[in-house]
């Protein structure tokens, strides 16, 4: 049985409304797993709302979080309190337009196939 110390609560922060949270969390659960679940939970009627794991960002102890990294590896020995709740900083931050742009000439050039006769 896990101890209470493998398990972190944690509280998400959003910029402009409620916090997500705060919900229990394994030290093992993945970044990307923490994203996941911020993104399920995130609040439909918001407008410019992530619409991947991709467009989210977490801050924790001012660093911004790799998604993966275990929650446990991520922890700062400054704010490591027993039996504390852990609030996270949620940036959304889409792709711009130039990298999905980029991306989408990429993929018309691997289309495209050229005949010379």
């Amino acid at each position: 049985m896990a101890s209470v110390q493998d398990q972190l609560e944690i509280k998400f922060r959003l910029t402009d409304g409620p916090d997500i949270g705060p919900k229990t969390f394994p030290a093992a659960t993945s970044v990307a797993t923490l994203k996941e679940s911020v993104l399920a939970q995130w609040h439909k009627e918001k407008e410019n709302g992530p619409r991947t794991v991709k467009d989210l960002k977490l801050i924790s102890a001012g660093k911004i979080l790799e998604n993966n990294r275990a929650l446990g590896e991520c922890q700062s020995p400054l704010c490591d309190i027993p039996d504390a709740l852990t609030t996270m900083h949620v940036v959304v931050q889409p792709p711009s337009e130039k990298a999905e742009n980029k991306a989408t000439n990429q993929a018309r050039q691997k289309k495209c196939v050229c005949v010379i006769l």
